[in-house]
């Protein structure tokens, strides 16, 4: 790790930390007093060119590891998943929903997530939007609106952000009503019947979305 302006770090991976530690070696054996503190960026940390006090130019990838993003993927949830762990553990466990929480922000990326559930569609609709302008990604799991809202589709339609649509059921499997589906269609992927182990697989595939530059074609 490598420290500079006292306030900010970054991490060299691979090559790159090799020839940096080669580099700043050769400068100090040469007495030009080079040293990781006094190293300055002159771009930006996607590509950055630091510059040791002795005058070394290093220019350095620095990629981001996971769950190193500058905007956070957002988790959000519908109706009734406040009652996870009471209501019907057959169909959808026996965890609760701060046990989704914590499974959630266990994962890569989980330490920046915004994680927020919801009964009211407004509010769902709102926050879908926030997504769109501050998020990464979305994970939703829409629970009943998901069959019911053209606010909620209309909201989704709107963002270009990756979209994964989670449900802890299969929805297909159920009801007839629950197969109408206003989410689908304006989502990267579905993943469906799996418990709580879905939302481990979204926040998987956000990641892949991110990394792949945004919302892909569907």
């Amino acid at each position: 790790m490598l420290a500079f302006r006292d306030d900010l770090q970054v991490a060299l991976y691979g090559d790159a930390a090799r020839v940096a530690a080669k580099t700043l070696d050769q400068g100090s054996d040469s007495g030009a007093g080079c040293n990781a503190a006094g190293l300055t960026i002159q771009k930006d940390l996607h590509n950055a060119l630091l510059l040791p006090p002795c005058g070394l130019a290093i220019t350095v990838n620095c990629r981001h590891t996971e769950g190193d993003m500058t905007h956070p993927i957002y988790v959000l949830g519908g109706p009734n998943l406040n009652l996870l762990g009471t209501r019907e553990p057959e169909i959808y466990g026996s965890q609760t929903l701060a046990d989704l929480e914590a499974l959630v922000r266990a994962q890569p990326g989980g330490d920046v997530v915004v994680f927020r559930q919801t009964n009211h569609e407004g509010e769902l609709v709102d926050w879908i939007q926030e997504a769109g302008r501050e998020g990464a990604a979305l994970i939703l799991n829409a629970a009943a609106y998901t069959h019911t809202s053209v606010a909620v589709y209309d909201a989704l339609k709107s963002i270009a952000i990756p979209i994964i649509e989670v449900h802890l059921s299969n929805p297909t499997a159920r009801e007839d009503f629950r197969h109408t589906n206003f989410v689908a269609p304006v989502a990267n992927a579905t993943i469906a019947g799996l418990g709580a182990h879905g939302y481990v697989l979204a926040m998987d595939a956000a990641r892949h979305l991110i990394s792949l530059g945004g919302k892909t074609p569907k």
